[in-house]
């Protein structure tokens, strides 16, 4: 039986099914340090003057759920935050952004487990605030850094990965157009707990398509008076 996520075979001299012959065996480049500017939101690489913002937006999740998937964190006092920003943003993987809108830095992401010469690259370190949650720019952010790692970097793979318990973010993941490739069983373990963890991924050869749905409902026409959305990603 072929294995459905196979994505395309030959055989060789044998008679052994063997993969197709890659189009551009190079390395890729690094993730530059560079902004990634939308029409809702701009993805900027992490400094000390987003510290402030970041915190203040995350405080507004009293009940510290978005912390709860994530290896660090929760944070409630200034200071202690600012003292783990002042470490992530000296590292080149993971490589940390802020989400930025409309000034102020309302989330964060990050490229992580970058390898240049598979041409591989995940996506991962998400935390949005609830004044970034179930916005445009929630979307746009994720389609700017694919954007950068498929159209820039010509990256091949890129990543998605989450504990196999956090269902918003599964759904996140199949709503953006990533295919769920399985469960890797106690894969690591973080906060004194077990994690399983879920894959997902999107390949080079499905990024037009999920590219032209991401810029046809990102559209403002795509949105009524109200900022309702006419037509969701999903059935674009």
């Amino acid at each position: 039986m072929t294995d459905p996520l196979i994505t395309g075979q030959r055989s060789n001299a044998l008679g052994q099914p063997v993969g197709l012959p890659l189009s551009d065996p190079s390395s890729r480049a690094f993730p530059p340090r560079a902004e990634m500017v939308g029409r809702y939101c701009s993805v900027v690489p992490l400094t000390m003057d987003h510290a402030d913002d970041l915190y203040a937006a995350f405080r507004q999740d009293t009940e510290d759920r978005i912390w709860t998937y994530l290896p660090n964190g929760p944070y409630h006092d200034p200071g202690t935050f600012r003292a783990w920003v002042e470490q992530a943003i000296v590292m080149d993987d993971p490589l940390m952004h802020a989400i930025v809108v409309d000034g102020r830095a309302l989330g964060h992401a990050s490229y992580l487990r970058i390898a240049p010469a598979s041409a591989c690259i995940e996506v991962g370190f998400i935390n949005l605030s609830p004044a970034l949650q179930r916005t445009r720019s929630a979307t746009e952010f994720q389609f700017l850094m694919m954007a950068r790692a498929f159209d820039d970097l010509g990256y091949r793979r890129y990543e998605w990965k989450c504990d196999a318990l956090n269902a918003p973010s599964r759904k996140a993941a199949e709503r953006l157009g990533f295919t769920y490739e399985g469960t890797f069983r106690q894969a690591t373990h973080y906060k004194g707990r077990n994690r399983d963890t879920a894959w997902f991924s999107i390949i080079d050869s499905e990024w037009p398509d999920l590219k032209a749905r991401f810029t046809r409902w990102l559209s403002p026409e795509n949105f009524d008076e109200h900022g309702m959305q006419r037509q969701s990603l999903s059935v674009l």
